[in-house]
């Protein structure tokens, strides 16, 4: 898998905006706080404003730098009650707030001009287990490598999340959280157990509530509304509390799962210059037909996805991993690369590695600085014949300008599908296929030619649905941790559904009402935020 798509799909990038905050603590009766470690550090949040030397970097910690942010201030923050404070300072001045985490976000969500106050929650990133909750607590400002980091090495176990270890958990989470083991083990969301979020209320003071999935618990919607609403919608989370919903005991090695303790893991690659545009689809087509015969819940242990990088690029890439403990793991995986190259005709190069689970996991190489535009799709059935001839003939058209340029497509599913469409804010439980178009640019002059590149295709893919994946027999929409405001533009969607229908179909009604209740000043708001509702 590319360097780019590698950072993207599996690692399931994180919305900026589901961390940060907090003020004094409202429990539901009979549910303690949660408990985190506090690290030394100033009384307050430390100021960082435009002369100080300081303020590039923080502005600069977006990953998408199409989009870079001119807020008056950034509060970095070590604490929730330093966040609480924030908060309500910059409510009491009517300034416009947003929260970045790992910095992850695809879309302007932070860096929009209109915002004046960024709290940067990455200097609280603890990962600790709270015997009182029988839960781990996470900060918000924890990145997925944090994470994983500190669950194996201390308690053995992991949270089923992305793969890219800089993503912050705190967006990430918010929206669902998918990975490479969601098969096995289903959503990083699925594992939620509690949120402790800084909210404002309507007379605009803020405060901080603990919300868990307890069916007593009388801020149970908020907590709901964390299982995939996406992030800067309902105000900052401090704090995650994961434990595995069929999880028994207290032993903190068994509330959450237990990942593999070695990853088989191979790279097949197909040289552009030995495809055309017949064995591109047969290879193609065979790849999403595997898929299809599994069914909804697919093979629990066997992980693949397709970059299929424009042909300036030289290559197309598939990445195959594995349960590298299972005593049939390499035969799994030369059966799945026969079925996949079955008739295809022109021969691949396949590289395997194997590894310790942690090291695999956490293996990653920044790609380096640059802008993009990625625009998704779930599926719930292969494409189309012609939409293979679609992807083909924008993979080979132009030449360098689109360099960088690709459409990853994965599975998606097994345990994730196991899962009622409204138990969690993220419906999307019935999908085979997850797909990210991509067209990155390293300097202001390539923008337009990828920018046309990337949202024809997408438009051109999705022809007989007006130029979008409407909800349906055929899809189940877009993952809201890969946000596109072209969903919300009738330039691109011309389909006359509403962009929320894509992010969250029936789930959003109810995400208006949570929002009414714990924001109803909105102050919390993006160019795709959930709109308070009656």
């Amino acid at each position: 898998m590319s360097q780019v798509s590698r950072r993207r799909f599996l690692g399931s990038a994180a919305v900026a905006g589901g961390a940060a905050w907090t003020g004094t603590v409202v429990s539901a009766p009979g549910v303690a706080r949660a408990a985190a470690p506090r690290r030394p550090g100033p009384e307050g949040a430390v100021t960082v404003r435009p002369s100080d030397p300081r303020y590039q970097d923080l502005t600069l910690r977006g990953i998408n730098k199409a989009f870079t942010g001119r807020p008056e201030s950034i509060r970095v923050v070590t604490a929730p009650e330093q966040v609480a404070q924030a908060v309500q300072e910059a409510v009491s001045a009517g300034k416009r707030i947003a929260v970045r985490s790992g910095g992850h976000c695809f879309e302007n969500f932070v860096d929009d001009p209109d915002v004046r106050v960024v709290i940067d929650v990455s200097r609280m990133n603890a990962v600790s287990y709270d015997p009182r909750q029988g839960a781990f607590v996470i900060e918000s400002g924890a990145t997925l490598g944090d994470v994983y980091t500190d669950l194996y090495l201390e308690w053995g176990v992991t949270l089923p999340a992305g793969t890219c270890p800089d993503v912050g958990i705190g967006g990430h989470l918010a929206g669902g959280g998918y990975g490479a083991l969601a098969h096995r083990h289903g959503l990083a969301a699925d594992h939620l157990y509690g949120v402790e979020v800084v909210v404002v209320d309507r007379s605009g003071r803020a405060r901080t509530v603990l919300a868990t999935r307890n069916p007593g618990d009388p801020n149970r919607d908020l907590w709901w509304a964390h299982t995939g609403g996406g992030g800067g919608n309902f105000g900052v989370v401090t704090r995650y509390l994961v434990r595995s919903a069929d999880a028994k005991g207290n032993d903190p090695a068994t509330v959450l799962p237990r990942p593999p303790g070695k990853l088989l893991t191979c790279s097949a690659t197909w040289q552009w210059a030995d495809l055309n545009e017949a064995s591109f689809s047969r290879l193609v087509r065979n790849f999403m037909t595997w898929r299809e015969q599994k069914g909804p819940t697919a093979d629990l242990e066997l992980n693949a996805g397709f970059t299929l990088n424009h042909a300036i690029n030289g290559q197309i890439e598939l990445g195959v991993s594995i349960d590298g403990t299972l005593s049939d793991a390499q035969q799994r995986i030369d059966a799945y690369l026969a079925a996949v190259s079955q008739g295809v005709g022109a021969k691949y190069t396949a590289t395997p590695s194997s590894g310790p689970w942690l090291r695999k996991t956490l293996y990653y190489v920044y790609p380096g600085d640059y802008s993009f535009k990625n625009k998704d799709v779930l599926l719930r059935r292969a494409w189309t014949d012609q939409q293979i001839t679609t992807i083909h003939r924008y993979l080979t058209q132009g030449g360098a300008e689109h360099y960088g340029a690709q459409v990853f497509v994965g599975h998606y599913g097994g345990k994730v599908n196991t899962v009622a469409p409204s138990a969690t804010a993220i419906p999307h439980r019935n999908a085979l296929f997850s797909a990210v178009f991509e067209a990155p640019w390293f300097s202001p002059e390539q923008a337009g030619a990828q920018l046309g590149w990337v949202r024809s295709l997408y438009r051109d893919v999705h022809a007989d649905t007006g130029g979008v994946p409407v909800p349906g027999p055929a899809y189940s929409g877009c993952y809201i941790n890969y946000p596109d405001t072209d969903i919300a533009d009738p330039a691109w969607n011309r389909s006359g559904v509403p962009w929320h229908a894509f992010y969250y179909q029936d789930n959003y009604p109810r995400l208006q009402r949570v929002k009414a209740r714990w924001d109803p000043r909105n102050i919390f708001h993006h160019a795709l935020s959930v709109e308070p509702g009656a």
